[in-house]
């Protein structure tokens, strides 16, 4: 079960659980660990843009493409659905890819839990034909809230369950 994350500086947790977490997605662990006192949860009130302006040079400098702003030409667009003459005729917004390893980052704060936006990033990447790991950053404690430990919570159930068999070889969640 989730554990208590109220002292906890960046933790992650990778599933399924009988796999170690691949070395391409540990870096962006060690990303987040590195710019921690830049946007630990217990003593910033980011939001996702700002957490992601903190992130974006050293993910860039490991091969991610990262969104720079809201409009178009600034955002991540993955393919979903190709029509004719092999045209992308749909595409999923993300925070970060790694289109050589196939790795979707979603970086969340305040929306995480209370709107569900996590299970909204699960959806997308699983759609997503070029995902193979999807990575989500969520806030460890958002109003008193432990973000972590919910996510922690249904992704635990969603693993634990045969009910359900997702398209990627992994997710990690961490936490900031």
């Amino acid at each position: 079960m989730a554990q208590d994350n109220a002292n906890l500086e960046v933790i992650f947790q990778t599933f399924p659980k009988s796999i170690a977490t691949p070395p391409a997605v540990r870096q962006v662990v060690d990303v987040f660990k590195a710019k921690h006192f830049l946007i630990d949860s217990k003593t910033h009130e980011l939001n996702s843009n700002a957490v992601l302006a903190e992130v974006r040079e050293p993910l860039e400098s490991v091969g991610f493409q990262i969104e720079k702003g809201k409009s178009s030409s600034e955002k991540i667009k993955v393919p979903v659905l190709y029509g004719l003459n092999g045209s992308t005729s749909k595409t999923f917004d993300a925070d970060g890819f790694h289109s050589d390893l196939g790795i979707v980052l979603e970086v969340e704060a305040g929306r995480a839990v209370v709107n569900y936006q996590f299970l909204k990033d699960l959806f997308q990447a699983c759609a997503m034909q070029e995902a193979k790991h999807l990575v989500i950053a969520v806030r460890n404690v958002y109003k008193g809230n432990r973000d972590f430990s919910t996510v922690l919570g249904f992704m635990e159930t969603l693993y634990s369950s045969s009910r359900l068999v997702l398209p990627l070889a992994s997710v990690t969640i961490i936490g900031y």
